[in-house]
């Protein structure tokens, strides 16, 4: 009698993806058809890229089946986050802020709803003191933790933190954020996949058209794709 001994094959990863501060019909077309998987709409009104909740619901209703809505907050009333989420059914919340983990449950309608919570790293060697770790247990009701860089304001600065300080071993989702783009997200995705469950990655300034905020490239959304999906290759083929 043959025995057929199966092999077990390894889990194949598939890097996410998430452009984020949209503000145009073109834009939010071009970065469906590069094959993202989240769109997101900053509803913070100091931002360059602020768009109200009306409009990104309206920008929203462009999204296929299985393309994901965010909503980015900073330090908003719960009120305010109620009522843009109700504009925009299905939308993930991210906060963006000084938000406690208790208002982050307030806000996401006390579990209702699924919500990101982004950790800014400081730049420069600095990075290795933000305990990412606790971080990460204080919220841990986050669907998600995104690392940003922390700048003077929230987000979009288009810098990277030092990808290496990060702990080694980190028990939750991570989104990398923060000066991304096609010339360096292969090295961001290699250096920090291994460190979580599973990575994301999102993009802002890096696929704008240089010197517009809000002012999406459709040619550079395609070669920031095309270059995790590299990365996707590159680490899959590694682990077979």
């Amino acid at each position: 009698m043959n025995h057929h001994v199966s092999k077990v094959l390894p889990v194949l990863c598939r890097t996410r993806i998430k452009i984020c501060g949209l503000t145009r019909e073109a834009d939010v077309d071009a970065a469906v058809a590069a094959g993202v998987d989240a769109i997101g709409f900053v509803l913070y009104e100091k931002s360059q890229r602020f768009v109200s909740a009306a409009r990104a619901a309206e920008l929203a209703r462009r999204l296929p089946p299985f393309v994901m809505p965010v909503l980015l907050f900073v330090n908003e009333e719960v009120g305010k986050i109620t009522v843009a989420c109700d504009k925009v059914p299905g939308a993930i919340a991210q906060f963006h802020g000084d938000e406690s983990p208790e208002q982050c449950w307030l806000a996401s309608g006390q579990g209702l709803r699924p919500y990101l919570r982004a950790a800014r790293i400081p730049l420069g060697n600095a990075g290795g003191s933000f305990d990412l770790v606790k971080f990460c247990q204080d919220y841990s009701q986050a669907q998600a933790i995104l690392l940003d860089a922390q700048v003077d304001g929230y987000g979009g600065a288009g810098h990277t933190f030092n990808w290496s300080l990060l702990p080694p071993n980190v028990n939750a989702h991570l989104v990398l954020s923060g000066g991304l783009n096609a010339a360096n997200v292969i090295d961001g995705i290699r250096v920090v996949r291994p460190r979580c469950k599973t990575l994301s990655v999102d993009v802002s300034s890096g696929v704008e058209v240089p010197g517009q905020k809000g002012i999406k490239d459709a040619a550079r959304i395609q070669q920031f794709v095309a270059a995790v999906r590299r990365a996707d290759l590159q680490l899959n083929a590694s682990r077979r």
